[in-house]
């Protein structure tokens, strides 16, 4: 698969009814509304939080990526914006850099409650995938989610991540505790899968 038009901050189809392009700054609107509805928030441990938290985070990744676009190169942690054909906001997705650790990626993905269930986050996942091993020249992706976020993690499971740990007790949430999920794929382990 190509990636030159995502490269590009072209909009590229994702399935037949969506499409997926690098975040711009008139996305954040739709991403922080998002933020705010508690079934989404249940499984983030940054929100609910004030709008300049958000602001804070999201407006450097929007920076890079204008600034990317304009050099032709990916940003430094691709972010995408998913939505259908009639423009509406399906969600998001990333594969970020980690710190320090050139070739390890950690891929990301939240969708607003609309759009649960549709299989968006499992293509999300699989193009983010494929993505950091075919273009990006990473060697290992890794993901973490809350324990009690059974999406997450099948959708993880079904793109062949393998969970490789889990601290219990780790979010301390309305109902009391929950865990966080570790799980990983090396490219060795994407390749015997293709």
């Amino acid at each position: 698969m190509s990636y030159s038009k995502l490269k590009h901050g072209e909009s590229m189809p994702l399935s037949d009814t969506l499409s997926i392009q690098l975040i711009q700054q008139k996305d954040l609107v739709d991403i922080f509304k998002m933020f705010e509805d508690e079934k989404v928030n249940q499984y983030l441990f940054f929100a609910p939080a004030d709008e300049s938290l958000y602001q804070a985070f999201f407006g450097p990744i929007v920076e890079n990526t204008e600034a990317a676009l304009k050099e032709q190169q990916w940003p430094d942690n691709p972010t995408f914006v998913i939505r259908d054909h009639q423009g509406q906001y399906m969600g998001m997705t990333a594969i970020t850099q980690v710190m320090f650790l050139e070739g390890n990626r950690e891929v990301g993905y939240q969708l607003p409650v609309h759009a649960w269930g549709q299989g968006i986050a499992t293509l999300a996942c699989q193009l983010m995938t494929e993505l950091a091993f075919n273009d990006l020249g990473s060697h290992k992706v890794c993901a973490d989610c809350y324990g009690s976020n059974t999406g997450s993690y099948k959708t993880l499971e079904k793109c062949g991540y393998v969970q490789e740990g889990a601290h219990a007790d780790y979010y301390k949430t309305a109902q009391g505790f929950d865990s966080k999920l570790f799980y990983g794929l090396t490219k060795q382990q994407y390749l015997n899968n293709a």
